[in-house]
């Protein structure tokens, strides 16, 4: 696994709403709706963005925004897919992107990852998400918002991305340490997957640390409360760290919550447990953490 990625500026990490609403039209800043919900919720983050964004907001699909030529869901897109994507939504070189979800802090940090890996340095996080807006009672807006098209570029960071191989090496030699970010009820195989066909368990030898640890009503937890939540997972963020999930969506929460400590993102296993799961070959164990 190539070297990772370096430390982020904390200045920028996170944008509050009154920094956004001060800066709704500027011409360099594009801001992307990044909402997704769980198939089980029952929800379209669509048509809820449709219902009501943040103005001038565009709508970055992260199911369609992917691999399609993979059966696992949202899977990174090659990078020529991924420029032709964002240019139509009006980002382009040196701009600045301000990434926000519907729920407060739950899919946009994939976006956020996802944007730096494909090389946008200067990606934000809306701290609150789009709660925190409609609760002080700013402007929203509907409809499909439709920005010029611009040239982008891009220029995929490795180092941010991990494949099976690339977990299994870290297992085996230590060289960075393997986090599964599902509940601890999945990571222990006492309960079923939510996606059918998946074995139970976790990898031998991964810490597991719920995302919702890392999270306190919608927002990331203070520096404080995040180291606490790394000791107690036995998680040494000094070190490198490949994150998992149940399908690399919320595992770049903790690739987020690394950067809010002020240590290197972690890099995120694409495939997580959808690919772990379902591939015979790859050991799985049963039974809590530690």
């Amino acid at each position: 696994m190539p070297t990772a990625a370096p430390n982020i500026d904390q200045e920028t990490l996170f944008v509050s709403t009154q920094w956004l609403a001060d800066h709704l039209h500027a011409p360099d800043v594009v801001i992307f709706d990044a909402s997704w919900h769980m198939p089980a919720a029952g929800r379209n983050a669509h048509a809820e963005y449709l219902d009501a964004h943040i103005p001038g907001a565009v709508f970055f699909d992260i199911d369609a925004i992917a691999d399609h030529s993979t059966d696992l869901p949202h899977m990174l897109p090659d990078p020529v897919a991924f420029s032709s994507a964002v240019r139509k939504l009006g980002l382009g070189d040196g701009m600045r992107a301000i990434v926000y979800d519907s729920l407060g802090l739950f899919s946009a940090p994939r976006l956020w990852w996802t944007l730096r890996v494909f090389g946008v340095a200067d990606v934000s996080v809306l701290d609150g998400g789009l709660p925190a807006w409609k609760a002080e009672g700013r402007p929203l807006e509907q409809g499909e918002t439709q920005r010029k098209p611009r040239h982008f570029t891009a220029r995929m960071d490795h180092a941010l991305v991990a494949d099976a191989a690339d977990v299994t090496r870290a297992l085996a030699d230590g060289s960075a340490q393997v986090v599964d970010v599902r509940s601890a009820e999945r990571f222990a195989g006492s309960v079923p997957e939510p996606r059918p066909g998946l074995r139970s368990g976790h990898m031998p030898g991964a810490l597991n640390l719920p995302f919702g640890n890392l999270l306190a009503e919608g927002r990331m937890k203070p520096a404080e409360a995040l180291a606490e939540a790394f000791a107690k997972a036995q998680i040494d963020p000094d070190r490198p760290v490949i994150a998992s999930c149940g399908s690399g969506l919320t595992a770049s929460i903790l690739s987020l919550a690394l950067a809010a400590s002020g240590r290197r993102p972690a890099t995120v296993y694409d495939g997580s447990w959808s690919e772990w799961g379902a591939r015979a070959e790859l050991p799985v164990v049963v039974g809590p953490a530690g």
